[in-house]
């Protein structure tokens, strides 16, 4: 009886046991089907892939980086909306006029001066039937004392193949690069088809109110459209994505929001040698302690940053390349992956940052007060009112008063499919500039630019500078030793040179039979 019991268990057993290899041979079978197989939505090629878009001549390439050095050293500052350097500002004014005397004296760019001290280039092109288009720009810098720097902070030292100087990646480079492009390609007699816009602002830095949103305010009330504009805010990453061998052309197609908060509890005042059980300085303390140890959600496949992933998915080595692959699977491994380090947890999350904290008057006195600032980048799946509403019930003590500063949502995400026609132009021209790069992907900018005041006038805007960074260059934004090699400079002239040529076309032609998806 006992031998003829356990038959049928075993039986079962087998049963249960192929079951089980079954599916994890289907489930073998899928992952490796979509790593290998399938891809991910992309953007064809329309064009087979050029070389040499552009020749410029020795005197030329000289004329390139000497008209860059000479607008480095243009102190260009702004530390606050109330705090320009506008003598420097103006200086720029003069120093572009001189440097570039084929676009002040052409006969279809009208120039105009905006917020005493941004410029507005209208370039007239032969079709008005055609859409326009902008490129945008800012000549304003942050900040630079000179300790730490290898060189003076606005001499343009040139040094083994590079420029160093604050500006020279953001973003003098684009505001420079675009006008020497356009002055080169006016000097080839090239009338472009295509009316486009130039715009350069001056107080990016601290908000662009001044500059870039009236000049965007000025095109609206021409009643301009703009079939997309290109901004600063992204690049081509070499060596900065993990396992990812070759560079990537990553075009941020919407920005993080923001919001700033001030957080202050007030107390009595005291002498610290009866203290109460709880100071100003240690509920406020305690405070933003709970919000850095409760971060915000999660968010990871909710905004661009999955796109990103799904399109790099066959440029990641293995195993990474069934990861990326199958992110119905493996997503919960990768946003706990992505967690891990700032860079990329800033993708996945809105990120809180204590960036201000004052209190105390004397060693000896307990303080009735004590404030902090906290700056929130919102993800582009949630809004500034529900990252408030989570900061006041993570606080969660009336005793701690929350007053907003500023706050602004995530720009809306822009078009990237096969129909976009700005998505197919950056792409050609990446392409035919960049021999290295074969992905162009889209992403999002962590940081917040002067794009996010001209939604009126587009929902097609994209941030991409047109330079090959890699990782170090990363820290020296904003930092010490900022600098652009001239090189990699003399690229993004030609990228925008080629740019403004490729945008003349009046329609996309159908996908390149001999070429693959990227």
């Amino acid at each position: 009886m006992a031998g003829g019991s356990g038959r049928p268990r075993r039986a079962a057993a087998w049963a249960a046991g192929l079951g089980l290899c079954a599916a994890v041979l289907a489930l073998l079978a899928a992952v490796l089907l979509r790593a290998y197989l399938l891809r991910a939505p992309a953007i064809p090629r329309l064009w087979a892939r050029r070389g040499g878009t552009a020749a410029f001549s020795p005197g030329e390439r000289l004329e390139l980086k000497e008209a860059l050095r000479g607008a480095i050293k243009i102190p260009t500052v702004s530390v606050s909306p109330e705090d320009l350097n506008t003598t420097a500002m103006a200086e720029f004014g003069n120093y572009i006029q001189k440097v570039f005397p084929a676009v002040f004296s052409s006969k279809f760019i009208q120039h105009e001066i905006v917020g005493k001290y941004s410029h507005l280039f209208t370039v007239q092109g032969s079709n008005p039937e055609m859409m326009p288009y902008m490129l945008l720009a800012h000549m304003d810098v942050v900040p630079a004392p000179p300790e730490g720097w290898d060189f003076p902070p606005f001499s343009a030292a040139e040094h083994e193949g590079f420029i160093y100087g604050r500006g020279t990646l953001d973003n003098k480079n684009s505001a420079i690069g675009i006008l020497q492009a356009l002055e080169f390609l006016l000097r080839r007699n090239y009338r472009p088809r295509r009316t486009f816009y130039v715009g350069i602002g001056h107080d990016e830095e601290v908000f662009g109110r001044k500059g870039a949103m009236k000049i965007a305010a000025l095109l609206e009330a021409r009643g301009v459209k703009l079939s997309f504009l290109l901004d600063e805010g992204s690049a081509i990453l070499d060596g900065i994505i993990a396992g990812v061998k070759k560079p990537v052309a990553l075009i941020a197609i919407t920005e993080k929001g923001s919001m700033t908060l001030n957080f202050t509890v007030e107390k009595e005042p005291g002498h610290s040698s009866f203290p109460p059980k709880e100071t100003s300085i240690g509920i406020l303390a305690a405070a933003m302690s709970r919000l850095e140890q409760n971060p915000l959600r999660n968010l990871f496949g909710h905004g661009p940053e999955l796109m990103t992933m799904e399109h790099l998915a066959s440029e990641f080595s293995f195993p990474l390349n069934l990861i990326m692959s199958n992110l119905w699977l493996f997503s919960p491994i990768v946003s706990r992956v992505l967690a891990w380090k700032p860079s990329t947890n800033a993708l996945i999350r809105t990120t809180t940052a204590v960036t201000m904290f004052n209190a105390g008057i004397k060693i000896n006195v307990v303080p009735s007060s004590a404030k902090a600032t906290v700056n929130f980048r919102i993800h582009s799946a949630e809004t500034a009112a529900e990252v408030l509403e989570t900061v006041r019930n993570t606080v969660a003590d009336d005793r701690v008063k929350i007053v907003v500063v500023e706050a602004f949502d995530p720009l809306p995400i822009s078009p990237w499919d096969d129909q976009t026609f700005g998505a197919h132009i950056f792409q050609r021209t990446i392409l035919d500039t960049f021999p290295d790069v074969d992905s162009v992907v889209p992403g999002t900018c962590i940081g917040n630019t002067d794009s996010r005041h001209f939604t009126n006038v587009t929902n097609a805007i994209y941030r991409f500078n047109p330079l090959l960074l890699k990782s170090d260059d990363l820290p020296r934004i904003h930092g010490l030793n900022e600098r652009i090699s001239i090189e990699n400079y003399e690229k993004q002239i030609e990228f925008l040179f080629q740019l403004i040529k490729n945008c003349d076309i009046d329609e996309l032609p159908e996908p390149h039979a001999n070429s693959h998806e990227l």
